[in-house]
């Protein structure tokens, strides 16, 4: 089976849990015996696939392909600018595939969805998995909120399925646009747990010595409220704020105005490998803030890292913990200032085995990729 994806930046990438997402779904379907086609998105900044494994199979592929993993990569150029750029890449990857014969286009985002009704026309299967409501995140101006407002409303309308990662998500579909919906949460890999090594020759970090932030640096993410709320907190342990920013120059400006005269406070920057896997191995506390979430990755690694998390009330991530993390209020700096500092008292801490126990065996890639088949396959049209 031929299938194609559509709406991500790029593979292999962290840039967000959508790229996170689309490289572990499709490096599992091609295990299983699919061809999966991924679009990315041409970027100034990272172009190439750094992998040896593609090397060598590129030896007996056409030299136009690229391969990972054994995905095929094919790179749409697309316009760098915020609000246009994912609608100009979603509809030229489009046109592309809809003359290349898939059984099924898999959209991602609800963005890169308002291309939907193309495929659809031609009476190609298409799937839809909205990882989030992307219009309510506060980056986006009125015209790019509209426009993937628009995306969402496509896919109500045309998609064949579409797939929720949250229950309220699937709920809003369904009260909204009388649409079911399918929900199927993401999964989570066994961690390589690391002392650190790097983090403490780049940052002096040691074992429990910080709390930690790992996510983009956009406004919806709520790391302003974690920076005030630390800045009120008596504590010797460091603030680590772990990303990088993603269309919001002036919002990742503002957050460093706001920690320049703390020493306590370190950015990072983008990181990944074995200093991603140290920073969750050894911090004390990971804290995610969010106003707005799809379903949060990094919140599901740093559980199966076995951390102890706290994050906001939000339900998209309220049923990623269960009873294994502790929230405070959305947007209340004085409720995460008293959580916090509670868990740095040691108050409520939850055992680090039963956290990773719990999200290993609750969210599985496996799992995934068996609901995802069931939905390839349902009516088949080839």
């Amino acid at each position: 089976m031929k299938i194609a994806m559509i709406g991500h930046k790029r593979i292999p990438s962290r840039e967000g849990g959508i790229e996170v997402a689309v490289e572990e779904i499709s490096t599992r379907l091609v295990q299983r015996g699919y061809s999966i086609d991924v679009y990315n998105r041409k970027s100034r900044k990272n172009n190439n696939i750094n992998d040896k494994s593609r090397k060598k199979e590129n030896k007996n592929k056409n030299k136009e392909d690229k391969y990972y993993k054994g995905i095929r990569i094919i790179t749409i150029p697309t316009l760098n600018i915020k609000g246009i750029e994912a609608a100009v890449y979603s509809f030229l990857a489009t046109i592309v595939a809809v003359f290349r014969k898939y059984a099924c286009i898999h959209y991602h985002a609800e963005g890169p969805c308002a291309m939907l009704w193309i495929p659809h026309l031609f009476k190609i299967k298409t799937v839809a998995t909205i990882h989030g409501l992307d219009w309510k995140r506060a980056k986006w101006g009125g015209f790019a909120s509209k426009y993937i407002k628009f995306g969402e409303k496509v896919a109500a309308k045309y998609a064949d399925e579409i797939i929720v990662l949250s229950r309220d998500i699937q709920k809003y579909f369904k009260e909204e646009y009388n649409r079911n919906t399918i929900y199927i949460p993401n999964g989570v890999n066994k961690p390589e747990k690391r002392k650190p090594e790097i983090i403490y020759k780049k940052y002096g970090l040691s074992k429990n010595s910080y709390i930690l932030f790992l996510a983009r640096i956009v406004p919806e993410k709520g790391l302003h409220y974690l920076i005030d709320a630390y800045k009120q907190l008596k504590t010797d342990k460091k603030l680590v704020i772990a990303g990088g920013g993603s269309h919001t120059d002036d919002y990742v400006n503002s957050i460093k105005n706001m920690i320049k005269d703390n020493n306590n406070i370190i950015m990072t920057g983008f990181v990944k490998g074995k200093e991603l896997d140290e920073l969750y191995t050894n911090c004390y506390i990971y804290c995610l803030p969010s106003d707005v979430e799809g379903m949060p990755i990094s919140l599901l690694e740093a559980m199966s890292y076995g951390s102890n998390c706290l994050v906001s009330n939000i339900e998209e991530n309220t049923q990623v913990i269960g009873k294994y993390a502790q929230t405070f209020k959305k947007s209340d700096k004085k409720d995460l200032k008293e959580k916090l500092n509670n868990m740095l008292q040691g108050k409520g801490l939850k055992d680090s085995k039963e956290i990773e126990k719990y999200i290993l065996e609750k969210y599985r890639w496996e799992n995934v990729i068996e609901e995802l088949e069931k939905i390839y396959n349902k009516g088949k049209r080839w």
